[in-house]
């Protein structure tokens, strides 16, 4: 497994050699494979390096070649301080679906924010599912995250960021410190997608909610969009699905069944949005946990149904 000597340079918590906190490296490479003494392809880990606290469980094959994997944090959550970063690419035509076992953590600091970087990289014809369950920040919790997704042609993913205002049986909803999470979608080089949430908790004095939510369409520049100024108002659980396939042909009839499936699911609001290319997006505010797994599974299948032709899919956490 490689040393996390020289990764530490690339968070901006990570210059002073008293940060508390440790770096963790995941790399994982993917690539399509013929079975022997057969005529279907399945999709292989070619490649897996790793260092704690980032881990991932050995890969399942599902029926249709996909390679299915959890990503793991044994340790339990996120520290303040602390700095992961994962690596997924993804060969010609492979089909990968990721997930996670749980929820993810994310404890207090008095001191540094958690800072967690994904970059997914997906060749042409490649097919990803990147479904993680939803972060959550705990009162005085400070995280950067940031979700960068480079897409070449022929490629197409089913991408979720989802979290929860914080502990909500314990009444800790919105007392984090700081919470800012950037996603960001290119295909062949160029910029289709760029949302980012900032919001500052109860706990900062003066704290606001304010969010950016950044497609690149024709007629609209870049702007800012406030979510609410009174935090408590909001449910405490939100997520944003976003469906990408840059040889889909129409993508207002997919709109139009996320919309239906959305409109249909209880203790859900939200709405979807096209992009001005190649894809469209669901942002959707959840009143509990159950409620926003239910909607995701929900719309999840119906993304498959429609844009990728293939039947429900049951993950196995355990």
């Amino acid at each position: 497994m490689p040393s996390s000597t020289g990764f530490a340079a690339t968070c901006s918590s990570s210059p002073s050699r008293t940060r508390c906190g440790r770096d963790g490296l995941l790399r994982l490479a993917f690539e399509r494979r013929s079975q022997a003494r057969a005529t279907n392809h399945v999709t292989v880990l070619r490649h897996c390096r790793y260092t704690l606290p980032l881990q991932v469980l050995s890969p399942l094959t599902l029926d249709d070649g996909t390679s299915y994997l959890l990503l793991l944090n044994p340790t339990g959550g996120v520290l303040g301080g602390d700095c992961l970063r994962t690596e997924v690419s993804l060969g010609e035509n492979s089909s990968v679906c990721l997930s996670t076992p749980s929820a993810t953590r994310i404890y207090r600091t008095t001191g540094a924010p958690a800072e967690v970087q994904t970059n997914l990289r997906l060749a042409p014809g490649a097919t990803l599912e990147y479904l993680p369950d939803h972060v959550v920040p705990h009162a005085d919790s400070m995280l950067r995250q940031s979700l960068r997704i480079e897409m070449q042609p022929g490629s197409r993913g089913i991408f979720l960021d989802a979290f929860a205002a914080g502990r909500v049986a314990q009444n800790e909803c919105w007392r984090f410190r700081e919470f800012d999470s950037r996603t960001e979608v290119t295909l062949r080089g160029k910029p289709i997608y760029m949302s980012r949430t900032k919001i500052c908790g109860a706990t900062t004095p003066g704290g606001t909610v304010a969010a950016e939510g950044i497609p690149f369409t024709d007629a609209q520049a870049a702007g800012t969009q406030p979510l609410a100024s009174s935090p408590s108002s909001l449910p405490p659980y939100s997520a944003s699905l976003l469906i990408v396939a840059g040889q889909f042909a129409d993508w207002r009839p997919v709109v139009a069944s996320l919309r239906a499936e959305l409109d249909a699911v209880t203790g859900v609001m939200g709405g979807v949005s096209l992009l001005s290319e190649a894809g469209c997006s669901v942002r959707y505010l959840a009143k509990s946990a159950i409620d926003l797994h239910g909607a995701t599974r929900t719309l999840w299948t119906a993304a498959r149904r429609e844009v990728f032709r293939l039947p429900p899919l049951d993950l196995r956490k355990y």
